[in-house]
């Protein structure tokens, strides 16, 4: 497995995942059955932190709209390129740390660890395209 294609799974695991501490949250806050009910406007409000986990969960699943993509042409591509998995490594690291960063709500941090994960997808199209 290249390295490209390790963080590439690594970052679809995170995001699949990255739901379960807000879902938690919601369970501590309301309940099993409130957490199970639809949203109401008079449900209980979740803890701030899990209501900027839910935002930077948010985040991620939409960077990793661009970046999937881009990450399988790489795949196909440019098999023994070693420049994509280190864009592919960037990529997991900025929404990871974006994600825990949120949470503690570091803004500017945040934002910081967001355009680099969202400038290694541009970076990594680049590539792709011979740009750079």
């Amino acid at each position: 497995m290249s390295q490209l294609e390790f963080f590439t799974l690594l970052s679809a695991l995170w995001i699949a995942v990255a739901w379960l501490p807000y879902i938690l949250d919601r369970i501590m806050v309301r309940g099993l059955m409130g957490a199970l009910a639809n949203p109401s406007p008079d449900a209980i409000p979740q803890s701030a932190w899990a209501v900027r986990a839910m935002a930077a969960h948010k985040v991620a699943v939409e960077a990793f709209v661009a970046f999937g993509p881009v990450a399988v042409f790489a795949m196909m591509r440019m098999p023994e390129d070693s420049y994509p998995g280190i864009l592919a490594m960037t990529f997991f690291i900025g929404i990871f740390a974006h994600y825990w960063i949120y949470v503690l709500g570091i803004v500017v941090l945040r934002t910081l660890s967001f355009a680099l994960a969202s400038l290694s997808t541009v970076a990594l199209a680049l590539r792709a395209l011979g740009v750079i």
